[in-house]
C-alpha cells in the first residue's frame, strides 16, 4: 500500500465569504492557509485563483502570485493548478496557467475527463479541449490530475494514453456525490477504483455530505484523500457548522492516525509520481 496523499481543495469556484467566511479568496489568504496545511500532512494543493471581486479567474498573473508564494516558503509541496471550463469555455483562458515557468511553475494540472452537469452549471469538456489540454500539459512537462466523477471518464484517460497524451504514472481524483455522476457510496466507488488503469494513484472526493465518508472509503481502499472547502463548507452533517478548511485537515489526520496509515510526506509524494 502507497503512503496517503492528502489533496488539499482550499477554495474552488464555488463558495464565496458571502456562504462561508472561512473559504480563502485572496493570493495572500490561500499562500496561508497552504503553508499551515502542511501540518497536518499536505503533500500536494489543488488551487484555483480569484480576482480582486472574488471571482474565479483565469489569469497567469494570479496564479503566478499564488503559486510563487507558496514556493517560496515551501519548494517541496505539490501545486496543481486549476483548468476548469465551469466559468470560461476558451482554450487560451483555460491553458494560461500552463504557461507559468521558473518558480511560479505549477507540477501539475487539473484535467477534467468528460462533460457534466453540477447542480446549477455545465462544465463542458469537449474531446477536442480536453486533447488540447492535455497536450498542453505534456509538452510543458506537467502532470495532469485526472478528474473523474464517473467509470465513463476513466475510460477516457485510458484513451488518452493510447494516443500518447498522457504518461504513467497517473494521478487519478475520483469525486463521488455530485448530483449527476456516480453517487457517493462503496459500491461505485469500487466499480470505479476497479477500472483504473495499471499504475495509477488515487484519491477519493465526495461532494458536500458525501465528502467525509468518502474521505473514509478512500483510505480504507488504500487511496488518498481529496479534502476542504471547494467541495464541502460543513463540518457537520447537520449543517450547524462552518467547517474552515483546518478544521477538515486536522480531522482527516486523525482518522489517518487511527487507521495506522503514513501519510505521504511532499518528497515521497513526489516520488510516487515521478514528479
Amino acid at each position: 500500500m502507497n503512503k496517503l496523499i492528502i489533496n488539499f481543495t482550499p477554495n474552488g469556484m464555488i463558495p464565496t465569504k458571502d456562504l462561508t467566511p472561512h473559504v480563502p479568496i485572496s493570493p495572500d489568504e490561500i499562500i496561508s492557509e497552504a503553508i499551515e496545511s502542511t501540518k497536518f500532512g499536505v503533500s500536494m494543493i489543488h488551487l484555483h485563483a480569484r480576482d480582486q471581486s472574488g471571482n474565479p479567474t483565469y489569469q497567469k498573473e494570479i496564479y503566478e502570485q499564488i503559486v510563487g508564494g507558496i514556493k517560496k516558503i515551501n519548494k517541496d509541496i505539490i501545486i496543481c493548478v486549476s483548468t476548469s471550463g465551469r466559468s470560461w469555455s476558451e482554450f487560451e483562458k483555460r491553458s494560461e496557467c500552463l504557461e507559468l515557468t521558473g518558480s511560479s511553475k505549477p507540477d501539475m494540472g487539473s484535467l477534467t475527463l468528460s462533460s457534466l452537469n453540477f447542480n446549477k452549471q455545465a462544465s463542458v469538456n469537449s474531446p477536442e479541449m480536453i486533447q488540447m489540454l492535455a497536450k498542453k500539459m505534456l509538452d510543458n512537462n506537467i502532470k495532469p490530475e485526472l478528474e473523474a466523477f464517473d467509470v465513463g471518464m476513466i475510460n477516457y484517460a485510458k484513451y488518452l494514453h493510447k494516443k500518447g497524451l498522457i504518461e504513467p504514472p497517473f494521478y487519478f481524483n475520483l469525486i463521488l456525490g455530485n448530483i449527476a455522476c456516480a453517487q457517493a457510496n462503496i459500491l461505485n466507488l469500487g466499480l470505479m477504483i476497479n477500472e483504473l488503469p495499471a499504475d495509477s494513484i488515487w484519491s477519493v472526493g465526495g461532494i458536500g455530505d458525501a465528502q467525509l465518508p468518502m474521505n473514509v472509503h478512500g483510505m480504507t481502499s488504500g487511496g488518498g484523500v481529496r479534502v476542504g472547502i471547494e467541495d464541502n463548507i460543513w463540518f457537520t452533517t447537520k449543517r450547524d457548522k462552518l467547517a474552515t478548511n483546518m478544521d477538515l485537515l486536522k480531522r482527516i489526520k486523525n482518522i489517518a492516525d487511527a487507521l495506522n496509515l503514513e501519510v505521504a510526506t511532499p518528497q515521497e509524494a513526489r516520488k510516487l509520481l515521478k514528479l
